[in-house]
């Protein structure tokens, strides 16, 4: 599993979290997503980029025990169809399916818009439980193993003009004890404390264009006491004659500006903020960043995203943000939601549950037996909503020595 941010900074992972103390009510309410393409905001909001397509809506689909891949790589119909971002066990998926099964497959065409001048493309998977496989145009991109959080796959190579067809098969056992499942249901029906499982693809897919070299990563740690915020960049492809800048706006007036020759993991930068406003709870002030990698004054790349400005401590019982201690009122947040399940029916019900919690007097939660998707974190931050994350262990037979194995 890819790191979650640590209690002094943030990274760009697959949570993308900015805050770390935090969590929110799941919302259970009948939302549908909205016409066209369901939940079609940006999944990344801490890594925006201009050129990226959303991958959801409806694709062929398929569901065996049985394991073999061939009739399912090959030119057949699949016999169903589904709406991605959601589970086939969610009503939303429009196919309600809570039986178990092994093996599922997916499979739609997408053209690389005409307009992206981008040298290089790569295709990303919000999340898919379990083991997941993704072939574009025939050619295997990669294998993912892990249900909770984001993976991607450089595609240039396999990319034909026209229509390009992308192929993702997920292997989910959740009755193996070999892989977590959190609070997913090992029976039918939902029991107890356990509920509907998520078999497969439960967050966006999504198409990205970026340079010949990019911003692979970035770490964000605030300096609260220097008024600065110290940056890591690492950089996926030839550094050579690059240079990596990144301004911070405060609103739209710029308040730092920075600048050093691009290296591969080693580019460090520092923004001495020439106005600080911390986050807080009551007032979670958000900066906006933008990096740009830069050969010749041309830019290379280009990424925007966001940091708060705060410093998180402990003090005998006490947590500290930012030197005062806040009590933490929170909620337990299971994440799951009656027509998606795992999966938020829209943007607008992420939003919601914390609102929703907030008018009810709480100020944060423990996100329980799940890893949050990276757009209820970044409502988090703009709402000023802490979180304790927590991964979902359950599910593992720990007396099993092949749970360690990769």
């Amino acid at each position: 599993m890819r790191e979650q941010s640590n209690l002094f900074g943030c990274r760009w992972r697959a949570v993308g979290c900015l805050l770390l103390l935090t969590v929110a009510s799941a919302a259970v309410g009948d939302e549908t997503p909205t016409a066209g393409v369901p939940r079609p905001e940006h999944p990344f909001p801490q890594m925006l980029r201009a050129q990226w397509l959303n991958l959801n809506g409806t694709w062929e689909f398929a569901e065996t025990d049985d394991a073999d891949d061939a009739p399912w790589l090959s030119d057949q119909p699949y016999p169903d169809k589904i709406v991605v971002p959601f589970c086939r066990e969610s009503r939303l998926s429009g196919l309600a399916r809570t039986g178990f099964v092994k093996n599922v497959w997916y499979r739609r065409t997408f053209q690389k818009p005409a307009a992206w001048k981008s040298e290089r493309v790569r295709l990303h998977v919000g999340a898919c439980d379990w083991k997941t496989r993704v072939w574009v145009n025939g050619r295997l991109a990669g294998e993912h193993i892990g249900g909770d959080v984001s993976f991607s796959f450089d595609v240039t190579n396999s990319l034909v003009p026209g229509d390009n067809t992308v192929i993702i098969h997920a292997f989910d056992d959740t009755r193996s004890g070999l892989q977590a499942t959190g609070k997913q249901a090992h029976s039918e029906k939902s029991e107890r404390c356990v509920y509907t499982r998520t078999t497969g693809i439960w967050q966006t897919v999504w198409l990205e264009g970026v340079g010949a070299t990019f911003l692979r990563d970035v770490r964000i740690e605030p300096d609260v006491k220097q008024s600065r915020v110290i940056l890591q960049a690492e950089i996926d492809g030839p550094p050579d004659g690059l240079v990596l800048k990144a301004v911070a706006r405060a609103g739209d007036k710029e308040v730092a500006a920075a600048e050093t020759p691009a290296d591969w993991r080693n580019g460090r930068l520092v923004l001495n903020l020439a106005e600080k406003r911390l986050w807080s709870v009551e007032d979670p002030f958000l900066y906006d960043l933008t990096f740009v990698l830069l050969r010749d004054g041309q830019v290379v790349d280009r990424v925007d995203s966001y940091f708060g400005l705060r410093e998180v401590t402990i003090h005998g019982a006490a947590i500290l943000i930012n030197g005062k201690a806040v009590f933490q009122r929170m909620v337990l947040d299971q994440g799951f939601y009656r027509e998606g399940i795992w999966t938020a029916p829209s943007d607008e019900a992420l939003r919601s549950d914390i609102k929703l919690s907030q008018a009810a007097g709480f100020n944060g939660a423990r996100l329980h037996q799940k890893v949050f998707e990276p757009r209820f974190l970044y409502w988090a931050d703009k709402l000023g909503y802490m979180v304790w994350g927590e991964f979902p262990n359950w599910g593992l037979a720990y007396g099993n020595p092949a749970v360690n194995l990769p």
